[in-house]
């Protein structure tokens, strides 16, 4: 009886004998991220009065293009939203904001929650950092099983015990393949810096997922969660990263294709908005609209032409949302770093940078922003002073963070900014206390990595040279036994691409704890 009818991007629809359960859906009009994302193939042609007639909706985190308040707005006061408990309260106060009435349900990691009386349930199945809050569902419906993978960097330990949890059988796993951060797109690299890095992480997102199917073995294995395309002229310059020779972005049909060629004896299939797939039969019903979609980059320009038209009054009304920014926007600026200052000692210690902001428009600036030990700094930017990142974007995105109408993590993932960093190397406990904001989140993200246990350790060869080396790593616990890859005298972790040099341990491209490696022969 249950039956998956995928929604487009992350969107699910699960039809059981007993209940109507939506996760991840994504329908809006406006797109996301201040209208910058839009769903792509589109899915407006789907019955959305239809599907908000749901008994549970669940939602994994506050991405805006997995929690959409607009279709949120449109369920009937009966529907109870499910979310996962995160150690910080942002999600769940802005899911709370935009139920209304509606009742709010957080889950525990692990914990199975009942969706019916007959034996179907849900569980949460958070990254192991909570520098990330994004999460997996594990479904099981009437008796089959769907791994809800979402934007949720999964360790093969967690795949291998959902399997495990759903009685050893997983019917559908559904990963994402086309990670859509700000990174490299937002970077001010040259065009041939640009391509490698973008193919680089590319492969390494594509190298991720067949490791983690390989370890989960499902029945069937789906690529989703993106990529998005760009539609108003801001941000659709960006479409290049569609491109499918070269672009950053890979669509669900190319990762299927790849992870077919890499993984033989694995089952794999992709869909699109409307498809739905029986779990009990294996028979898939294609939807008309989308099947006369194609991802070929000859069809995209005029695709994306009709699509913008058909959505210029939607963006143009997320837009007017941001007039320029009002007088004193220097001062709200320098008061809200103040505050974040505050926040976790430990977090200062770990960014310790300048961070230039190069404000455009009225009542902007060039302000310089340092992080030290000491606390936070804000000024104008100093003639000789060499900051480590520099961030450009309008003042009227920036105001809409002051006053608390979107977060940083909102603006980084619209793209409607710049970027540079010099040396070009990740802060990732500047990105996590922009994106999290709040104290008890920073607090869980230094107890987790102050406290992590290094004893289990494996041995790894590089260049007819033994390295032994901790089994996890230290950024956000992957078990590197199963989720590495070994080159150049560097273990590479595929879970967030971080690289460590295996003779000093030292992370190359972020700024991490280091591996602790030894030299064994």
């Amino acid at each position: 009886m249950p039956t998956i009818t995928f929604l487009g991007h992350a969107g699910a629809a699960v039809r059981a004998s007993a209940f109507r359960l939506l996760a991840d859906p994504w329908l809006t009009s406006a797109g996301a991220f201040l209208g910058a994302w839009h769903q792509y193939p589109r899915n407006d042609h789907l019955d959305v009065a239809g599907l908000a007639d749901a008994d549970w909706v669940a939602v994994s985190h506050e991405h805006l293009d997995h929690f959409d308040p607009w279709f949120i707005d449109r369920l009937p006061r009966r529907t109870r939203i499910l979310i996962p408990r995160y150690p910080g309260p942002a999600f769940r106060e802005r899911m709370a904001a935009a139920a209304g009435s509606r009742q709010v349900i957080e889950i525990p990691a692990w914990e199975r929650f009942p969706l019916d009386n007959r034996g179907s349930w849900i569980t949460v199945i958070p990254e192991l950092s909570p520098m990330c809050h994004d999460a997996a569902f594990l479904i099981v419906a009437d008796g089959r099983s769907m791994l809800h993978c979402n934007d949720a960097r999964l360790t093969a330990a967690q795949a291998r015990r959902a399997k495990h949890l759903a009685g050893g059988r997983l019917d559908l796993m559904a990963l994402q393949t086309a990670g859509a951060s700000w990174h490299p797109i937002c970077y001010e690299y040259p065009a041939a810096e640009m391509a490698e890095v973008s193919m680089a992480k590319r492969v390494s997102k594509l190298r991720s997922v067949q490791r983690l199917v390989r370890q989960a073995a499902p029945e069937l294995a789906v690529p989703f969660a993106g990529p998005p395309c760009f539609l108003d002229a801001e941000v659709g310059r960006l479409n290049w990263v569609l491109d499918r020779e070269d672009g950053a972005f890979i669509d669900p049909d190319m990762a299927t294709d790849w992870l077919r060629e890499h993984l033989p004896g694995q089952r794999w299939d992709h869909f699109r908005p409307g498809d739905a797939l029986d779990l009990d039969t294996g028979e898939v019903t294609r939807d008309p609209v989308s099947a006369a979609f194609s991802f070929d980059d000859s069809f995209r320009e005029g695709y994306l032409r009709k699509y913008a038209e058909d959505r210029a009054g939607a963006i143009a009304g997320v837009l007017a949302e941001f007039p320029e920014p009002r007088p004193g926007l220097h001062d709200r600026f320098a008061a809200h770093f103040e505050y974040l200052g505050g926040l976790s000692d430990y977090f200062l210690g770990r960014i310790d940078m300048v961070v230039r902001f190069e404000i455009t428009g009225p009542n902007g600036g060039v302000w310089d922003v340092d992080i030290s030990p000491d606390g936070v700094k804000v000024g104008d930017a100093a003639p000789g002073t060499r900051p480590h990142y520099r961030i450009t974007t309008a003042g009227r995105w920036v105001e809409g963070v002051l006053d608390g109408r979107i977060a940083w993590e909102d603006l980084l993932i619209s793209f409607r900014l710049s970027l540079y960093r010099d040396p070009d190397v990740y802060n990732d406990h500047l990105v996590g206390l922009l994106k999290h904001a709040n104290a008890p989140a920073l607090q869980a993200v230094e107890a987790y990595e102050t406290g992590r246990d290094e004893s289990e350790r494996i041995v790894v060869e590089s260049d007819g040279v033994s390295y032994d080396i901790p089994r996890y790593c230290p950024h956000a616990g992957e078990d590197l036994s199963v989720g590495a890859v070994v080159r150049d005298g560097q273990v590479h972790c595929l879970a967030h691409n971080f690289a460590f040099d295996l003779s000093t341990g030292r992370c190359v491209n972020a700024r991490s704890a280091g591996l602790a490696s030894r030299r064994v022969r």
